[in-house]
């Protein structure tokens, strides 16, 4: 198993946005033999491949054999964060600001003090065509400051205001246009811009941290820490009695209700053009879909120590101690007795410790993408996680050895002995 916590901070510091997720995830499998297909292709009937969907990617490996049932792991390429509005110039007091706004359950005060560079696209007029240019900028440009202790009312706190609180520093007035000067950087001419998906991201590298190194100390862990293990699971998986794939999707974060995202047609159609491809039909398939399982890969909630009475006592999780099993009984988790045995299995097979997480039954419980990818496939899912605190600041921490344990128990959950 190539996964550690290094080459995850190196996938992490490769990816500020979703779009860089997919384009990092493509050159990793291209490496590896894989070729990409595009939608609107006639697709062949085995080998190894992906196809792009906007900030979503989807890869398989058919083997020998394209007819076994598929094993999946799915997870999703976006991160809470702060977006650049429509209009995106603002001037107030004689500062030049651009205007953001909160994408997600963001933690807004974590993103305060900070360092900000710019990603995204750019969805530019090529003659009668619309071509998209990847945007990086990793330059401190943006900044939202902090109010200054003396100026609360309280001197303890401040509330922020998503509206008016979260708009970046970005000139003294006398400034270039926000889009004009990206379109700029990005080699494209500002008059061609058509449309944007811009959006900041912490300068501050990904890296391990504690003694000994036994945290990753990074940015969008969740839930790109799940996508590197997902990544790492595929790559090292040996077809065998199951057609193993690996869906990744965007927009978890906001509802996953687009074109691309785990509400969508993506995975369903892909999975059935598979079946096609290899001369099966539609009585096939739905056969096979019967008989396959999908890993839902999203985070997990380490028990705070600072925090400890916010935790379910029963159920308390610790970082380097090995992957979580997620299970809800109101169903914001998919995970059944089934699916559950299923993953325990895997665990046992990859030789790592498995942990149990329960919320507390008096707090309400997030959601990942495995309750509507299992509605709209009708494939028997698991949520499955690894620990982490911090969730949905703009810096997460999570322990370094759970990195490797993470993907090897997916790769034994793609590819079961």
């Amino acid at each position: 198993m190539a996964a550690t916590a290094y080459g995850l901070c190196q996938f992490i510091d490769a990816s500020p946005s979703p779009y860089h997720v997919c384009a990092t995830v493509a050159q990793r499998l291209t490496a590896a033999g894989y070729s990409e297909l595009a939608e609107a292709d006639r697709w062949p009937g085995r080998g190894r491949y992906f196809t792009v969907r906007a900030g979503s990617i989807v890869a398989w490996n058919t083997g020998d054999n394209a007819d076994r049932p598929f094993r999946i792991v799915g997870a999703h390429t976006d991160s809470p964060n702060l977006r650049v509005k429509q209009r995106s110039d603002r001037i107030v007091a004689g500062w030049q600001l651009v205007a953001l706004q909160p994408y997600g359950g963001a933690w807004l005060n974590s993103w305060l003090d900070r360092d900000l560079g710019i990603s995204g696209r750019l969805s530019v007029r090529a003659g009668a065509r619309i071509t998209h240019h990847l945007v990086r900028i990793d330059e401190p440009l943006l900044r939202v400051p902090q109010l200054a202790i003396h100026l609360a009312e309280d001197r303890k706190s401040v509330t922020l205001d998503p509206q008016r609180h979260v708009n970046a520093l970005w000139g003294d007035g006398d400034s270039p246009q926000f889009l004009g000067y990206i379109a700029e950087r990005t080699g494209v001419e500002p008059l061609e811009v058509l449309g944007f998906d811009l959006m900041v991201h912490d300068l501050n590298p990904a890296r391990l941290s504690g003694i000994g190194d036994a945290f990753v100390s990074a940015p969008r862990l969740d839930n790109q820490a799940s996508c590197y293990a997902g990544l790492e699971a595929l790559l090292a998986a040996k077809p065998h009695s199951q057609l193993p794939v690996l869906a990744l999707f965007d927009h978890e974060e906001v509802g996953s209700t687009s074109d691309h995202g785990a509400a969508s047609d993506l995975l369903p159609t892909v999975l059935e053009r598979i079946t096609l491809a290899a001369g099966g039909n539609r009585e096939d398939h739905l056969r096979r879909l019967s008989q396959s399982m999908l890993a839902s890969a999203d985070m997990a909630h380490a028990t705070h120590p600072n925090y400890p009475d916010r935790h379910e006592p029963g159920h308390l999780i610790e970082v380097n101690a090995g992957p979580v099993l997620k299970v809800q009984p109101n169903l914001r988790y998919a995970t059944d007795g089934r699916t559950a045995a299923a993953f325990a299995l895997a665990c046992r097979q990859a030789n790592v410790a498995l942990q149990r997480y329960e919320h507390r039954a008096d707090l309400p419980c997030g959601s990942t993408i495995g309750p509507m990818v299992a509605a709209g496939t009708g494939i028997p899912t698991v949520d499955v996680g690894a620990p982490q605190l911090a969730m949905h600041s703009a810096r997460e921490m999570m322990g370094a050895h759970d990195v490797p344990a993470y993907a090897a128990a997916l790769q034994a959950f793609l590819a079961p002995a």
